[in-house]
């Protein structure tokens, strides 16, 4: 595939950024129940996460997108919990995990990639994406395939 091909489909790879397997994305219109509360997303639960502030967390809650979520949790660096980057990870693991077990069509897509690589084929971000030069770490990907293969075993 062309080094600057925006998206990553093909016969060994599936992209999710966005396209048929889109739901994969934090951003697709999946609620998820995350410790006992309603998300919109799993994008609003996955930034709740930067907080410990209660109010805050409800603050994201009520943000009426998923880029308003992600804008809010942005505009609000400054109060993100300290551990935030040796958390997130795990984290974001944990919500997929959870927006996966309430959602079987979801679990239907998941089999469906068979044992295709999962690529968040994201031009803006290199760390839960492949990024603007497709050499980014990918981890929403490889939480993906991790969880698959998990399924498959």
């Amino acid at each position: 595939m062309e080094k600057n091909s925006r998206y990553a489909d093909n016969e060994n790879r599936v992209g999710f950024y966005p396209r048929e397997f889109y739901v994969f994305c934090n951003f697709s219109s999946f609620a998820v129940e995350w410790k006992g509360v309603l998300y919109m997303t799993s994008e609003h639960a996955y930034h709740s996460e930067k907080f410990e502030d209660e109010e805050m967390k409800k603050m994201i809650r009520n943000t009426r997108s998923a880029h308003d979520a992600l804008q809010f949790a942005k505009a609000n660096k400054d109060r993100w919990r300290k551990d935030w980057h040796d958390v997130k990870v795990g984290i974001m693991e944990q919500i997929v995990r959870v927006k996966l077990s309430q959602h079987p069509y979801i679990m239907k897509k998941l089999k469906e990639s068979g044992n295709k690589e999962i690529v968040e084929d994201s031009w803006r971000d290199d760390f839960w994406g492949w990024g603007e030069n497709h050499d980014g770490q990918n981890m929403m990907g490889k939480i993906w395939m991790k969880i698959r293969k998990e399924i498959y075993e």
